[in-house]
């Protein structure tokens, strides 16, 4: 199988812009296209027509919001003439269910669906440290290798099927929402015995309760007072709470996946919109405090 001769990306936003600038860098000729325009990086062809990149480039990224708009592009792009052969790499975060559903209406025009979101944050995207979570042919991830490397420190293949790329992504979406929220609780407590927060910080950090937000987000970003993980609230929220809707379809275990999703809709709630992740421990602060 031959190497893709173009590539198109479609949705430049927090993620998008950085992952396509780093594509952007490569050898291979890049066509973009966002509903705002101006946010193509340098060395890339800008479009204002999704039809454009369709018909320019022979495997086409996604990284757009949500499931919905997902797969109203999808449905889009299938309508399209000549579409026949083309990839479709999708790196939204969506659930399983509208992965499902953007791979049912791709395949049926003929293309190939690879369902393959990303981790890391804004901050990994800046650095081409994310982790891509790959759910399609082990053959389509060899032959786009090259891409990936541009903007992807990991890269892993987690099965065949749409669906289990987001149920990866989802479970350590949890689990990064799950250590945010108890470790601000934690930090708060410590704080209350009068223990400064690096001191904290630093015993945990070496010690059976690190995590990333303890080695990360303490104290780069709270510490600091930047909160500028990168990442908004709602969309953490959105992504616990498709989590808790697939654990319970799945009949698993979600005990602790249930009160989690309540702790992270009252932080979106608290929060005025687009308010970093990371003021989760803002808001559990004023909880708490007389």
């Amino acid at each position: 199988m031959s190497a893709p001769t173009t590539i198109g990306f479609v949705g430049l936003g927090q993620m998008g812009e950085p992952m396509a600038a780093f594509i952007a860098r490569g050898e291979t000729p890049l066509i973009c296209y966002d509903r705002v325009p101006g946010r193509a990086p340098e060395g890339a062809i800008e479009t204002g027509e999704l039809a454009e990149v369709i018909a320019r480039a022979d495997t086409i990224f996604l990284s757009l919001p949500d499931g919905k708009i997902v797969n109203a592009v999808a449905a889009e792009i299938a309508a399209m003439d000549d579409v026949a052969g083309k990839v479709i790499i999708d790196m939204s975060t969506i659930g399983p269910a509208a992965a499902k559903e953007a791979a049912a209406t791709l395949t049926a025009a003929g293309m190939t669906f690879i369902d393959a979101p990303v981790s890391g944050g804004r901050q990994g995207a800046l650095k081409a440290s994310i982790t891509i979570i790959w759910a399609g042919p082990q053959a389509e991830m060899a032959r786009h290798r090259h891409i990936i490397d541009l903007f992807c420190a990991n890269a892993f293949h987690v099965g065949d099927q749409p669906g289990q790329g987001q149920a990866v992504k989802l479970l350590n979406n949890f689990l990064s929402a799950t250590a945010m929220a108890a470790s601000s609780e934690a930090v708060l407590f410590g704080l209350a015995h009068g223990v400064d927060m690096k001191t904290i910080l630093d015993v945990v950090k070496v010690s059976t309760g690190n995590n990333t937000a303890i080695e990360d987000k303490f104290p780069r970003r709270i510490l600091t007072g930047s909160y500028d993980a990168g990442f908004f609230a709602e969309l953490l929220n959105k992504d616990v709470r498709l989590y808790n809707q697939f654990v319970q379809e799945a009949g698993t275990s979600n005990l602790i996946g249930a009160r989690v999703a309540e702790v992270w809709q009252q932080v979106e709630e608290a929060l005025p919109p687009q308010s970093d992740f990371t003021r989760v421990f803002e808001v559990l602060e004023k909880r708490t405090l007389p």
